[in-house]
Parts: structure tokens; sequence; C-alpha cells
């Protein structure tokens, strides 16, 4: 089970500092982009990891705080593959990103593939296999990260600009099923908090409101509809008169109209 913990920026310093020491790391290619990436295991899921690839059950009992050797490092190209290759597939909705390993290092601070002070995206991940539970750390430069957002920007437009006649079907659909709350509204005038606690049996309260004034009716907060409120048999009920348009939409029509704004006359 995966459990995404924190995303945050830093400086590549920082993501350092704040991994254990040893660890398990191994920069990262990030082809076609420039630039390189840090994937980190920590020792609490490593070695219940090597453990279990053995033959164990990956049931540690206690923490083990050494380097990884040679024959274990060996043992995880494998598992980190598998990894690499859960990013690719992640990474394929926005952009093609051929993770690599380019080097493994057990020291942080001995990993020097970024200047200290450059700004990196760390995605901090819990990962819980069994009884075991350990810290799964990435980090990748900042700027590539916004190339990449560019990217995911541009095909995202594309795809809203080019909807199907599938798509627009599908999406409502999805949306046939939804709840929305209808609030109709007598706006009436304010109270003070004293004159509220001051009514008692028999005050008449003035809401000043026309019988022939359109209310508001709500969906989900927003006003929408200018409606009066008539009956339906034994039952109070809404007819529509108007639609309210948002000032956006208002907007968006006159400048579409020749950026007109239409006269009031005397």
């Amino acid at each position: 089970m995966i459990n995404l913990v924190s995303v945050e920026q830093l400086s590549f310093a920082e993501f350092l500092d704040g991994l254990p020491s040893p660890t398990c790391m191994v920069s990262l290619g990030l082809s076609p982009y420039d630039g390189n990436g840090v994937l980190e295991l920590n020792p609490s899921l490593v070695f219940p990891i090597l453990e279990m690839l053995l033959g164990g059950t990956g049931k540690a009992s206690a923490a083990i705080q050494r380097d990884v050797t040679e024959i274990e490092q060996k043992l995880l190209d494998g598992l980190f593959r598998i990894i690499l290759h859960d990013l690719r597939e992640a990474w394929k909705g926005v952009t093609a990103v051929d993770f690599t390993i380019e080097a493994m290092e057990t020291e942080p601070q001995l990993l020097h593939i970024m200047a200290p002070n450059e700004a990196v995206v760390s995605v901090g991940v819990e990962v819980r296999i069994g009884e075991t539970v350990g810290m799964m750390n990435i980090a990748m430069p900042s700027i590539v990260i916004k190339m990449m957002r560019q990217k995911f920007d541009q095909q995202w437009s594309v795809r809203k600009t080019h909807a199907t006649h599938d798509e627009q079907a599908r999406v409502l659909r999805m949306l046939r099923q939804s709840s929305m709350v209808l609030e109709a509204r007598l706006t009436g005038p304010t109270l003070r908090v004293e004159d509220l606690l001051a009514l008692e049996c028999g005050h008449l309260l003035m809401f000043d409101y026309p019988v022939d004034r359109s209310i508001d009716l709500l969906v989900n907060g927003t006003p929408k509809f200018a409606v009066q409120v008539v009956s339906t048999g034994r039952k109070r009920a809404c007819q529509v008169e108007q639609i309210r348009m948002a000032p956006d939409q208002g907007r968006i029509k006159d400048e579409a109209a020749g950026g007109a704004s239409p006269a009031v006359s005397e």
C-alpha cells in the first residue's frame, strides 16, 4: 500500500539533509529532459525487502543501520527497475519520460548531481509491505517540472478545445446522476442581533417585500433563476421567470456583440 505524504519545493541541500544516513538512493536520468532526479528508499524499507527477496519473512527484529553491500545493490536493481517502470507509466498522461538508473549511493552528502541551492520538487511516499513501513523520496529539478507542466497545460487546452461529441456525451452521463441543492430565498431587510433577541410573541416583523416581486432560486448557493412562488395542489412550488446570467457570462456576451454595453433609456 502506498500513501502520498508530502509534496514540496526546497533546495537540493535541504532535500539531502532530510534523508537518513546511510540510506539507499539512485541518480535518475530524465531523458529527453536535461538534469537528474533522485530516488531514495529508507533503510527501514530496504532491508526487509532484501530479506523477502532472499526467501525470508521480512519481519526484522531490529532496525538495521549499515551500508548496502554490492551484492545487495545487485538484488535491488530489479526492484528499482520495477519502480521506474511504474513512474514512466504514471507520467505517460503528461509526457514521455525515460527514467533510467545512472548511479547508486548510500551517503546523501556524497551525491553531487545538482548544485546545493538548486530548487527541486520533493515527493514523499509512505510504502507499506505487510508489517513493514518505510519512506520513499523522489526529487526532480523544478525547472524540469515546469517544462512538463507547460506541456500538460498545452495537452489539456487541446483536449478542451477539441472535445468530441462522444466525450461530451460521456461527461453528461456522469453529471446526470449528480445531486444539487435548490433554495428559494426571499431577500429581506437586515436585523440587528439586539433587535432579534428582543422579539417576543405578538411582535410583527415587516419584510417589506412586494408579492409580485420575483425571488431568487439558488443552485448550490449561487443565484441561477428568478422565480415566483406558486401552488401546485397542496404544495408550494417555484415557477421560473428568468435565468440569471453570471457576471462573466454577461461580459462575454457583450464582447461577442461588439463590446458595447446596452443603453438604459430614461
